[in-house]
């Protein structure tokens, strides 16, 4: 084949031919003024053109072959160079196959030779689905690039690798490449980098990084009044002795801030430790006892971490033990960036709310509400008796201290409430008592107060956009918090010791100005909010309870009216006796029942909690479950005495509640609903969380 010289080097070589046209002139021009001289010059000129003929001859060809053997020796040392690079390399087809590769990559793959080998067979977690190929399988002029990470024979690898096109290359006289290439223009160039270090140091900082933690005493006070006084100090040095060893242990320090509240910080690497033991050091303290053996310690830990400074941290922290104390207490929660995790709160906790946490309050909301320019109330979804006698509560209060308030509500939603709906329809009341969602989202201000009740997860409320639109929030509720938080908060009162949210605003009567008496149709409903979430003041009571059930009867409620509003029709009597009839008994102790479909019954939620709570005196039973299907979803009421937390059952299905009284909604039928709840109760024996 022919070989061709262009450019620079081409002129250098021709350059002496180059003049001869010049000469030759000069030869013609001297021969004009004498002939003699332009013979001789014309002699010389024959002589100069022969002799850079020949030149140009022979130096063409030994400059091309200087030029080839330069450059085969240029190539020489660029593979040399690529072959002891550094860095393992290699090339490969676009089927994955190694066309070729140096020693550092053959010495890890560790063969001594790997052309034509699939990169799958040298290392099995690299699969052809993500070469780059395959990924980006039409490329146009740029070329790609993709990096993943694997681990072989124990060492963490980062492969990045790039897809070449080639463009305007002859490979003519290479018949090694012309059998590489003669289907594609393309080839796939990996490197290998070692990161095993390098994740070992990124370990090493990630193990250290410091977990910043809370620590608070629940029932201080309420322990330290059931003590005598050589008792009190024994009993508080021996918890403070287990919080101590526990920190240790963790090669933790804490310092106490005060009497019942520490502040504490351990290394990363021993978190695990803590929940693979599920914070045993929550059951350590409450195995303390001094004196009388019925007097238990309970602690509260909040964990914060993975922040991007010590401050947010802390602030994590305090997130967590809040929402640790407002779940009752004795478990620890971590919140870890945006996600949290909840150990422990399996017992039933003894009440720890004072008055005077309901007095703050309490005028808290009064100055709230005077500094609004209107009041929306708002329940959660398929509002219940209790949501709805809270919202007539909070009603009450505001139309007392004259501000404009409404209740957000929808009725066709909420069949439970039809019977006090239709007292209050039938009263002077019902004249713009109530707006639904899309009045209220029409009338918002800037100074609109927005005050939920019964719920504290913005999701089930009866109109979450309004939420959205809102800057000022006020939650009371009585269910344990779980992770969703309601933004834009100027005042929370959640109160899990609480028998209902009816109960938390028949206090605050007391304490808005002068005292607040509601008439007789909103005593009634609050007490009915009271008498339905305690299963007729069977569980879930207290001394307050009962307080405030006697203001309202003072107030003029009615205990005949309530019982008649919520008397049961035949038909929901025999299925409630049908269900009950059919219950299967699950692991010998757990009842589960399914309320049939009929078409006269339009609030299976609310027989599906009565059922619930009939289960319940059946000897040996510690939890009832009963399973209705309402509007495509089916609900799961959950109750239990004081042997089973089913309000922890209830949040591994998304619902929640309280410990003896939880319910959750899935979107599923009844029978995945069923199993799905009967592995859920077997996991969580196994795992010691029921």
């Amino acid at each position: 084949m022919k070989k061709r010289i262009n450019g620079v080097l081409k002129a250098h070589l021709i350059w002496p031919l180059l003049l001869l046209p010049f000469l030759i002139a000069m030869t013609i021009q001297i021969s004009a003024t004498n002939i003699k001289a332009g013979q001789q010059a014309a002699i010389y000129v024959v002589f100069y053109g022969i002799f850079s003929l020949l030149l140009f001859h022979f130096n063409r060809s030994a400059v091309m072959s200087n030029v080839v053997n330069y450059a085969l020796d240029y190539n020489l040392v660029q593979k040399h160079l690529l072959t002891n690079l550094d860095i393992p390399y290699a090339n490969l087809d676009l089927k994955g196959n190694v066309l070729w590769a140096n020693d550092k990559f053959l010495k890890i793959a560790g063969c001594k030779s790997a052309t034509g080998r699939s990169i799958t067979t040298l290392f099995p977690d690299v699969t052809l689905d993500m070469l780059p190929c395959q990924i980006t399988p039409d490329i146009s002029d740029e070329d790609t690039r993709t990096e993943l990470s694997f681990v072989f024979d124990d060492r963490y690898y980062r492969m990045v690798m790039q897809q070449i096109t080639i463009h305007d290359y002859d490979f003519a006289n290479d018949e090694a490449n012309i059998t590489l290439f003669e289907n594609s223009d393309r080839f796939i160039s990996i490197y290998l980098y070692d990161e095993t270090e390098l994740n070992q140091y990124l370990n090493q900082i990630e193990d250290q990084d410091i977990v910043i933690g809370l620590l608070y005493i629940d029932n201080y006070a309420e322990t330290l009044e059931s003590c005598d006084e050589t008792e009190r100090s024994l009993l508080m040095a021996l918890v403070e002795r287990e919080i101590a060893k526990s920190l240790k242990e963790l090669d933790g320090i804490y310092r106490k801030m005060e009497n019942d509240r520490y502040f504490f910080i351990f290394q990363k690497k021993y978190l695990e430790r803590v929940q693979e033991s599920k914070f045993d050091i929550l059951n350590s303290v409450r195995n303390v006892t001094v004196g009388d053996e019925n007097t238990h310690v309970t602690i509260s830990i909040g964990i914060g971490l993975h922040a991007g400074s010590y401050t947010k941290r802390y602030e994590y922290a305090r997130t967590a033990i809040d929402l640790a104390l407002g779940r009752g207490g004795n478990q620890a929660v971590v919140k870890d960036g945006e996600d949290i995790f909840y150990y422990g709160g399996k017992s039933v906790q003894k009440e720890s709310y004072t008055r005077v946490r309901a007095r703050v309050k309490a005028n808290a909301l009064n100055e709230l509400i005077l500094a609004a320019d209107q009041i929306f109330i708002m329940g959660h979804a398929n509002a219940d008796i209790d949501s709805f006698g809270a919202s007539v509560g909070i009603y009450r209060i505001a139309r007392s201290l004259e501000h404009k308030s409404q209740i957000v509500i929808d009725p066709d939603d909420c069949p439970s409430i039809a019977p006090a709906l239709a007292r209050f329809k039938g009263s002077d009341y019902y004249n713009g008592f109530m707006i639904d969602c899309s009045q209220a989202l029409s009338k918002i201000t800037p100074d609109t107060l927005l005050i939920i009740v019964d719920t504290n997860r913005a999701g089930l409320t009866q109109c979450p956009e309004l939420i959205s639109k809102t800057r000022n929030i006020v939650v009371i509720d009585h269910h344990r918090q779980t992770g969703e938080r309601i933004e834009n908060q100027v005042l929370s009162y959640i109160e899990p010791f609480s028998s209902s949210a009816s109960e938390m605003v028949t206090e605050f009567f007391k304490y808005i100005s002068d005292g607040i008496k509601p008439r007789p149709i909103e005593a009634d409903t609050l007490y009915s909010g009271i008498m339905v979430d305690t299963n007729n003041f069977a569980s879930q009571t207290n001394v307050r309870t009962f307080e405030a059930v006697a203001y309202l009867k003072r107030a003029g409620a009615d205990l005949v009216r309530v019982r008649k509003m919520f008397r049961s029709n035949p038909s929901e009597y025999m299925i409630r006796a049908q269900a009950i009839g059919n219950a299967e008994i699950f692991l010998k102790c757990y009842a589960i029942a399914r309320l049939p479909l009929v078409s006269s019954i339009t609030n299976y939620p609310v027989v599906g909690a009565k059922v619930a709570n009939s289960l319940l005196d059946m000897d040996n039973i510690k939890a009832s479950f009963v399973l209705s299907e309402f509007k495509g979803k089916t609900y799961i009421n959950a109750r239990s005495i004081d042997e089973a937390n089913v309000q922890l059952l209830m949040e591994k299905l998304g619902g929640g509640g309280h410990v003896s009284a939880a319910a959750c909604q899935l979107d599923i039928d009844i029978d995945k609903a069923t199993t799905m709840l009967k592995a859920t109760i077997e996991r969580m024996i196994r795992e010691d969380e029921l």
